[in-house]
């Protein structure tokens, strides 16, 4: 291994800065039910850091980098769940060494997971990952090109200075909807003013962006719309229907990776787990990881109360979750990794008499697992480009991982005790995300939707369609769906009518720019609001 890529003062860097996005992003994520992508952020930090040391290279900045933002979707996933305890029943009592075994049998199973996944959907599949790209293009050319590092931080001071004026002075709006028109119907038509989310589109290109745009417009206009206005159902019906669908087209999606991807590659890609010295697709042996998991599945059945079946059900879902949720962040950029867990919780319901707390541990362990893993594949990404070895990510990783998942247990634990559970759910941490865990403890809303969707999702899958995409355009509000089709459209555009612009990779440069720019004022607004909410 080359040692300038993985060092002992790169690990440092990253730990202190997974630390403080850690505490960040916790915040943020109960605060306005939103959670930043870290990786610009922490590529210049470590950039900056590293750089000012002395005597570095584009390989040792972006293993730095996935060790600093590896506890920020740690954050995410335990924010997005285990608060929706509260929301039931403020009164509710949990250890935090149960809350710590919880989030670090997440961490660890995502860890497993990408060391598995990483050659299948970062080179087999070679799939986009635009946060990936972008982080990779910004180090590319802040090193070597001065014009188009010139034409990147231009194009991401502009997308700072906007993301500025609309998160934190509120001189722009931040999204335009139209209400008046069809807000009757549950549905939020417009657009999101987010210079992330048009990038995002142009990168992924107009094909994936315009199938998502395809969902949008069935959930919204056919469901909610076309199904109100016909008589087929009334709002609160469709509502039902357009979720219950979404969620089975990205279950279908899970099952379909399996089938037509992951079971026909299993020896390569679980090889490393069962047979001597072979590594498959994976770039370190991996036979400890099955008894790790006889470990997690006992943690998880006598430390938590899941149950044996639970416990079973609950690592065998993050098996598959993490499998939707790489190939979910490579082609869209979005991770509803609380989907991902409401999922693998109603499974655990379904085979077993697990409780309504222990629900919610599945829901987290599960969520946890997605957000490292989404994370860190876009690290895994730019790694790629830039020629970073895997196992040295995969370390550094590691690192920020696990500190990350204690730091957000701690922060969570100071949160309950300083504001109470009364606070979760309300003015002071809606925590969206964590109300929909709440509110699906229940069960799936409309039952025949979901079947329609899985069974239509893994035919669609198997035939190269990217359904994925179509399930979120589903399941999410629409502006944010209009707004990625935006950056789709551009792109197309771009291709069609000046194709030297896109070859000499000037437009994948200022997306990457603008993309940047918003996610690196979002990350810094999390850092003050924290702060503030600290110093309270």
């Amino acid at each position: 291994m080359n040692e300038r890529q993985l060092t002992a003062r790169g690990l440092v860097i990253g730990a202190i800065g997974s630390v403080i996005l850690t505490m960040s992003s916790m915040f943020i994520a109960l605060k306005l039910s939103s959670l930043p992508w870290p990786i610009m952020f922490v590529v210049l930090v470590s950039m900056f850091v590293l750089k000012l040391m002395g005597n570095t290279n584009l390989q040792e900045i972006n293993v730095t980098q996935t060790a600093m933002s590896a506890g920020a979707m740690v954050a995410g996933g335990l924010a997005f769940t285990i608060p929706g305890i509260w929301m039931l029943n403020p009164e509710t009592e949990l250890s935090v060494p149960v809350l710590l075994a919880v989030t670090l049998g997440g961490v660890i199973l995502g860890l497993i997971f990408t060391a598995l996944f990483r050659k299948y959907f970062i080179e087999t599949k070679d799939l986009p990952y635009a946060m990936g790209q972008a982080a990779a293009a910004t180090l590319e050319v802040g090193d070597n090109d001065k014009k188009k590092a010139g034409l990147l931080f231009i194009s991401m001071g502009i997308a700072g200075i906007f993301t500025a004026l609309r998160d934190w002075f509120a001189k722009v709006p931040a999204t335009l909807l139209s209400n008046k028109l069809i807000s009757g119907y549950g549905s939020y038509a417009g657009i999101w003013f987010s210079p992330m989310l048009i990038s995002i589109g142009y990168i992924i290109g107009p094909v994936v962006i315009g199938v998502w745009f395809l969902g949008a417009l069935i959930g919204d206009f056919g469901v909610l719309v076309g199904g109100v206005e016909l008589g087929l159902w009334d709002s609160v019906v469709a509502l039902n229907i357009k979720s219950s669908l979404g969620i089975g087209l990205m279950v279908g999606t899970g099952v379909g990776i399996l089938i037509k991807g992951i079971i026909p590659k299993a020896k390569d890609i679980f090889g490393s787990m069962f047979i001597k010295d072979k590594l498959g697709d994976t770039f370190i042996n991996m036979r400890w990881a099955p008894f790790v998991m006889i470990i997690i599945a006992a943690v998880f059945t006598f430390v938590t109360d899941m149950g044996v079946l639970a416990s079973i059900v609950t690592i065998l879902g993050a098996w598959l979750a993490t499998s939707m949720s790489a190939q979910c962040v490579g082609q869209s950029g979005i991770n509803p990794m609380e989907i991902f867990g409401i999922i693998v919780l109603l499974a655990a319901k379904a085979v077993s008499n697990i409780g309504e707390i222990e629900a919610f541990y599945v829901a987290a362990v599960v969520a946890i697992a997605c957000g490292l893993v989404g994370d860190v594949m876009n690290d895994f990404k730019a790694g790629q480009i830039l020629g970073s070895e895997p196992k040295a990510q995969w370390i550094a990783e590691v690192v920020g991982a696990l500190i990350g998942g204690a730091v957000s247990v701690v922060i969570l634990a100071v949160i309950l005790k300083a504001y109470g559970g009364e606070a979760f759910g309300g003015e002071m941490f809606p925590a969206a995300q964590a109300s929909a865990v709440a509110a699906m403890i229940g069960g799936i809303s409309h039952i025949p939707s979901f079947i329609i969707g899985v069974v239509a999702a893994v035919i669609l899958y198997c035939v190269n369609f990217p359904v994925i995409t179509l399930g979120l355009g589903v399941y999410l509000p629409f502006y944010l769906s209009a707004t990625a089709f935006i950056g789709g459209i551009i792109r197309f555009a771009v291709d069609k009518l000046i194709p030297k612009f896109e070859k000499e990779g000037k437009g994948t440069i200022i997306a990457s720019g603008l993309l940047g720019g918003e996610s690196i004022v979002g990350v810094i607004i999390a850092i003050i609001m924290a702060v503030q909410i600290i110093a309270k």
